[in-house]
């Protein structure tokens, strides 16, 4: 099961469907099961309560993943700042779609087991990253 909160704020032309399908895709070509996954998209003052809380962060991120996976059923929420969503968009000149499907996957990839902590960790998530944004957005959107 994979649903969607709104907290807050307003989503044009949010296609839920795109996204179901894409994260279920990505989960199974980890060679995972889908569980329950909850994405919840917030603004910035949100998601930096939660930094602060859970993390002791003082800082505004793009997403803050929490992890219920057991053994091979992927399981989580994916908090995720949609304001982060348009900067990033912004800054690195890309469709807010495709940054919001980036931000999206980047969480789905922690919940299959993922790290970006160390360098190494980084490069292979980065490739991870591009990888199913190519096979599930159109390169037209960036």
């Amino acid at each position: 099961m994979i649903d969607f909160e709104f907290l807050d704020i307003e989503i044009p032309g949010f296609d839920s469907e795109f996204f179901v399908s894409s994260i279920k895709s990505l989960i199974v070509s980890e060679e995972l099961e889908a569980g329950a996954v909850v994405i919840i998209l917030c603004n910035d003052d949100y998601l930096l309560e939660l930094n602060k809380t859970h993390l002791n962060h003082d800082y505004y991120t793009d997403i803050i993943t929490f992890d219920y996976s057991e053994k091979q059923v992927v399981s989580g929420d994916l908090f995720i700042s949609y304001d982060r969503v348009l900067e990033n968009a912004n800054v690195f000149n890309v469709d807010v779609n495709y940054e919001l499907s980036r931000v999206v996957y980047h969480g789905v990839l922690h919940l299959c087991g993922f790290k970006d902590k160390t360098e190494e960790d980084q490069i292979v998530m980065k490739q991870k990253e591009n990888y199913y944004l190519d096979l599930f957005v159109s390169r037209e959107t960036n």
